[in-house]
This record gives C-alpha cells, sequence and structure tokens, in this order.
C-alpha cells in the first residue's frame, strides 16, 4: 500500500472510500476490518442476505441488537450501551488502530449508523464504502458466503468524535439555528407517517431528504454539490447544524453527506420517534419550518 493511500494520510481526509481503494487495502492484507450493516426498515437486519454473499473478511453487524438499546420512550433505535457496543466491535476483530470499512446494500444509510457510532464512541479511521455492495460488484471484484469469525480484537471508547443534540435542546436550536429533517418530504409534511404514532416534523425544521444526498447509483453526490444542497438550506461551513429522522438512523447519513461537503453536524439521536412520546413537545405538519 503507497503513503498516498494509507489509512489517516492526508489523501485520506474523506469519510467516503471506493471500491477500488477498500480492495487495494484488503489485497495488501492491511490493518482494516469491514463490516457489513445490510438493514432496512421493513425486513431489520439482513443477516440472510450477508450469508448468501457479502465482501471478503466482512464481519456482519446487527443494527437492532449491536448498534441500538431496545425501543422506548427514546425512541425506536435508542444509541446501543457502551458496553454492547465495545462487545460487538471487539466481536468483529477492532483493535483501537484498525482502519474500518461500513457497507450496506446500497445507498449507506444503515452504515452511516455504524461509521457515526464508531466516531461517537471515539473511534479514529472509520469509512463507509461508496455505493455499497451494488458498487463493489458493479466494480467487478467478487463476494464470498464463508464467514470466520474474527480474532477478538482491543476496540475501547476513548474521546468522542461526534456530537449530540438531545431532547430538551431541540426547540431552541431549531429557532437560532440549522435542524434538518432526514426524512421523506410526505413525512416532513405529515401527509403520510408509515412508522410511528404521529405525522409531521419539530417546528423550525427544514426537510432535506437524504435520498437527495445520493446520485442514481447510489452513490455520494460530489461534495461541491453537496455543499450547494446544504447552503441552500442554510447550512454551510461554519453553520450551527444538527439533524434528526424517524428513529436515528438515516440522520446519521445525512451528517456522512454533511461531512464529506464540510461542514460538522450534530445528531439528535432520539430522533421524531422519541420527540412523540411527549405530549407536551410541539409538531407541525405541511411544507414550510
Amino acid at each position: 500500500m503507497t503513503q498516498s493511500n494509507m489509512p489517516g494520510s492526508a489523501a485520506d481526509s474523506s469519510p467516503l472510500i471506493s471500491p477500488e481503494c477498500l480492495h487495494d487495502w484488503l489485497a495488501d492484507d492491511s490493518d482494516v476490518t469491514v463490516l457489513d450493516v445490510r438493514w432496512s426498515l421493513t425486513d431489520g437486519a439482513c443477516r440472510s442476505a450477508y450469508e448468501n454473499g457479502h465482501i471478503p473478511s466482512a464481519q456482519f453487524i446487527d443494527l437492532e441488537t449491536e448498534l441500538s438499546a431496545e425501543p422506548g420512550t427514546t425512541g425506536r433505535h435508542p444509541l446501543p450501551a457502551p458496553g454492547v457496543f465495545v462487545d460487538a466491535m471487539r466481536r468483529a476483530g477492532i483493535n483501537d488502530t484498525t482502519a474500518v470499512v461500513c457497507y450496506d446494500a446500497k445507498t449507506g444509510s444503515s452504515a452511516a449508523r455504524a461509521w457515526w457510532l464508531l466516531r461517537y464512541f471515539g473511534h479514529e479511521h472509520v469509512y463507509v464504502l461508496d455505493g455499497g455492495l451494488a458498487g463493489w460488484q458493479r466494480a467487478g471484484y467478487r463476494t464470498v458466503v464463508s464467514h470466520p469469525d474474527a480474532e477478538p480484537g482491543n476496540f475501547s471508547i476513548r474521546e468522542s468524535r461526534a456530537r449530540t443534540l438531545e431532547a430538551p435542546a431541540v426547540l431552541g436550536f431549531a429557532a437560532d439555528h440549522v435542524l434538518l429533517d432526514a426524512r421523506d418530504d410526505e413525512r416532513y409534511r405529515g401527509d403520510v407517517e408509515p412508522v410511528d404514532a404521529v405525522a409531521g416534523h419539530i417546528p423550525g425544521a427544514q426537510s432535506a431528504p437524504t435520498k437527495n444526498n445520493l446520485a442514481d447509483d447510489g452513490t455520494f453526490l460530489p461534495a461541491t454539490e453537496l455543499r450547494r444542497r446544504f447552503e441552500r438550506l442554510g447550512a454551510g461551513p461554519g453553520s450551527n447544524v444538527a439533524t434528526y429522522c424517524g428513529s436515528g438512523v438515516t440522520a446519521a447519513h445525512q451528517i456522512l453527506a454533511l461531512e464529506v461537503a464540510g461542514i460538522h453536524a450534530a445528531l439528535y439521536p432520539g430522533s421524531w420517534s422519541e420527540w412523540i412520546t411527549d405530549p407536551s413537545r410541539p409538531t407541525a405538519t405541511g411544507p414550510l419550518p
């Protein structure tokens, strides 16, 4: 592996990694752990898809049990207990110096949850495979069905590299800064709500669907296009930005896109599914914040 392609080098500042670069890292037997985080809102964690074919050496991570706690008053996908997350990362073979590449089927929506949590718990070298497994296969690289256990790693919690916004501060933040709603427009407006008991959005939030971060093939738009997209929403470099979604999963995808654009943002982990558990919290409907 050349110096310019090594994890942590100056050429490696993007949180995204191409299939070609990941293939080179794996071929060079680098200190890289690959996490398969395939999951869908309708089917949950997709372990069967992993068993039917995955990137060589990839370890499966269950978003429901290893990247989330039990649902309740803090939302449908609360942050996992630190011990649960540490155990999962160690079982996957992650050391404190390991570069970690997370992927899902295509869009990065669930892979970004693992990416964000690794940063939240202090891990430094974390990436999302741009275009997911679909991009890997489109590049002509093979998948495997074997999944031997990884040698346990020594992953530990260190100083957090991510910011959060908690429920008591949300309304004030939305009034003074930029709060982005990562769900589709129709859910933001309150036209439909397929998952949660109440439709609408947090007052003051801007609608910013994560699907608009992507090209048709599931890869992220170039940084310049993402920067223009977020600037139209009032979120530019140096802005104070936070984002939420239904349960804190796809909002991590928004943070990833913002990071590509050079904008650092906070996550409201409980998101809409936590917000509506307290009837005293206001909600809004319609197309405008």
